[in-house]
């Protein structure tokens, strides 16, 4: 099968509700195949990783954003590290994003 090295697909998945949107994904002949979680507005604890290369979370910005859980991050940042997938925490969103910023515990995660 052919894949580009420049050919990169992702999909976005805000909670489980739409968890099978990374089954689509993984049929895909690309390069790199990433998950966009973002905006997180719910836990996912059961993520199935097999060919996903990266993960990207962020919290909802802007008039009306809806919380996002500490909790709902680390568990997705955990699974990521178990199955030998690189992680990116974009933000912590908010109605004002930038008084949030981006550290868990101290620390960025920009894998």
């Amino acid at each position: 099968m052919f894949r580009p090295e420049n050919v990169w697909q992702g999909v976005s998945v805000e909670d489980e509700r739409v968890i099978h949107r990374i089954d689509d994904l993984r049929r895909v002949p690309a390069y790199t195949r990433f998950l966009s979680v973002e905006p997180l507005i719910g836990p996912i604890d059961n993520l199935n990783l097999e060919g996903i290369h990266w993960v990207i979370v962020g919290g909802e910005s802007g008039p009306g954003a809806r919380p996002m859980k500490e909790e709902w991050v680390r568990s997705i940042m955990q699974q990521c590290k178990d199955q030998n997938v690189a992680f990116f925490f974009k933000q912590w969103g908010g109605v004002q994003k930038h008084r949030n910023g981006r550290m868990i515990g101290g620390q960025t995660y920009d894998e």
